[in-house]
């Protein structure tokens, strides 16, 4: 199964929108590019296996694997991607600033719920990170100005 997320990159911080079987799921934040540098850069665009894991502090979450020059690359619960990420991907319901969302665990529960079904289905998950085309951007633009 694979998940795409579709970006748009600002100088401040880095939007997208997550798509399931061409489904709208969530948005997510990350922070901006910058040549892919361990802790204040989002990762290359491109696929990676995804895994569940637990942890004490983000709980259940997914695990990004084999990112190119990075480890520990996660998908898990934060609202301010400044403040809360450091190269990791934020799933959230809504974007309501630069690098800022809202209800990113139920955002992240979400997901784990799709997770968790192909998982029972035998399926292995894949994230694809894609920049946006332009009718997506367009889209994306419209939903930006109505939040900021």
């Amino acid at each position: 199964m694979e998940w795409i997320i579709k970006r748009n990159y600002y100088k401040e911080s880095t939007h997208g929108a997550l798509f399931i079987n061409r489904k709208f799921i969530c948005f997510t934040l990350e922070l901006p590019w910058q040549n892919n540098i361990r802790n204040i850069s989002c990762i290359p665009e491109g696929t990676y296996g995804l895994q569940r894991r637990i942890s004490q502090r983000f709980g259940n979450h997914l695990h990004i694997q084999d990112v190119p020059g990075r480890s520990m690359i996660l998908l898990h619960p934060a609202n301010n991607a400044r403040h809360e990420l450091q190269g990791c991907i934020a799933p959230v319901l809504t974007l309501n600033g630069m690098g800022k969302g809202m209800d990113s665990r139920r955002a992240l529960n979400r997901l784990l719920i799709h997770y968790q079904d192909a998982v029972d289905n035998e399926r292995e998950v894949y994230l694809t990170i894609q920049y946006n085309t332009h009718e997506f951007s367009r889209t994306l633009q419209k939903t930006d100005a109505q939040i900021f």
